[in-house]
C-alpha cells in the first residue's frame, strides 16, 4: 500500500499541493517575481508527474484522485488571489484579474464536480476521466496565469483582456462539453457490462 502511495509522481503532486500556500503568501507580500517562480515549478511538476506516470507504469489510484485535485486547487487559488486587489503590487493596466474570469473558471469546476457527483450517487458510476476540451481549458489557465503574473513583474499588459476572454470561454465551453463527455463515457461503460 505504501508504494501506490509514494511513487515519484505522487510525489510531485504532494509537492505542487505544498507550494499552493506558498504562491498564494508570495503574492500577498508583493514577491510577484518569486511567485512566478514557484508557479512555473508547481506547473512543470503537473507535467512530469504523468508523463512519469505512464512513461514508467506508476500510475495509482490516489494520483488519479490527486492529481486533478492538486490542479483544481492551484488554479482557483492562482484565479482568486489574483483577482483581489492589493495582492499584485503593479500599476499594469487590467490588472488585477476581473471577478467575472475567476467566477467562470470556478463555476466550471464546480459545475464538474457537481455533475460528477450527482451521476455517482444516482447511478453509482465512477469513471470519470478529463475530456480533451477539460485539459486544453486547464492548459490554457495555466498559462493565463503565467502571462498575468509575467505582466506583473515586467509592468507589460501583454493583451490581458484577450486572455481573459479566451480563459472565460473555454472555461464554459469545456463545462458544457463535458456533461456530454459523461454520457458518452458512461454510454461506453454499460456496452462493456452487456
Amino acid at each position: 500500500m505504501a508504494s501506490n502511495i509514494a511513487t515519484f509522481p505522487n510525489l510531485l503532486t504532494f509537492l505542487r499541493m505544498a507550494l499552493i500556500p506558498v504562491f498564494a503568501t508570495l503574492l500577498f507580500y508583493g514577491k510577484s517575481d518569486l511567485a512566478l517562480l514557484v508557479f512555473v515549478i508547481a506547473g512543470i511538476s503537473d507535467g512530469i508527474d504523468g508523463f512519469v506516470a505512464r512513461r514508467y507504469n506508476q500510475q495509482s489510484e490516489l494520483g488519479t484522485i490527486l492529481d486533478p485535485i492538486a490542479d483544481k486547487l492551484l488554479m482557483t487559488t492562482a484565479f482568486i488571489v489574483l483577482s483581489m486587489k492589493g495582492f499584485l503590487v503593479t500599476e499594469v493596466k487590467h490588472l488585477p484579474v476581473p471577478f467575472w474570469v475567476t467566477a467562470a473558471v470556478i463555476g466550471r469546476d464546480v459545475l464538474i464536480v457537481v455533475v460528477a457527483g450527482a451521476i455517482n450517487i444516482m447511478t453509482g458510476f465512477k469513471g470519470f476521466k478529463p475530456s480533451w476540451l477539460g485539459k486544453a481549458s486547464t492548459l490554457v489557465q495555466v498559462m493565463a496565469v503565467t502571462l498575468i503574473l509575467v505582466a506583473a513583474v515586467t509592468r507589460q499588459s501583454f493583451h490581458l483582456p484577450t486572455v481573459y476572454t479566451i480563459v472565460v470561454l473555454l472555461a464554459i465551453a469545456s463545462g458544457v462539453h463535458y456533461i456530454f463527455h459523461v454520457g458518452k463515457l458512461m454510454g461506453e461503460a454499460e456496452s462493456q457490462k452487456s
